[in-house]
């Protein structure tokens, strides 16, 4: 089984910084890419950051500049460092990964739980 973990949401100001983290873990052969997804109330979850295996990565357009996503293969972790936070970016921000599971080589989608943040004006 493979599951995502994250942590670091909570409330700040805006203007200031966060930084989240995704550690995967379980049966995992390979990992393709990773990503950060986020939904506000009323809103679609939409895609936040992404970075593939080999080392590339996307931003939306809204947080382009503010926002660095980054990985350590080591530690099958990825992270979303966001600075300047503004209080559009509020919302639950859930960690997606595509992994081939070592048991039958299968690759899937991947979720965490999801992560509050909060910015206040």
């Amino acid at each position: 089984q493979v599951q995502l973990v994250e942590s670091g949401g909570g409330l700040v100001q805006a203007g200031g910084s966060l930084r989240l983290s995704c550690a995967a873990s379980g049966s995992i052969f390979s990992i393709n890419a990773m990503g950060w997804y986020r939904q506000a109330p009323g809103k679609q979850r939409e895609l936040v950051a992404r970075i593939r295996n080999s080392g590339s990565t996307y931003y939306g357009d809204s947080v382009k500049g503010r926002f660095t996503i980054s990985r350590s293969n080591a530690k099958n972790t990825v992270y979303l460092q966001m600075n300047s936070l503004k209080p559009e970016d509020t919302a639950v921000y859930y960690c997606h990964a595509q992994i081939l599971d070592s048991t039958d080589y299968s690759p899937g989608d991947y979720w965490g739980q999801g992560t509050q943040v909060t910015v206040s004006s």
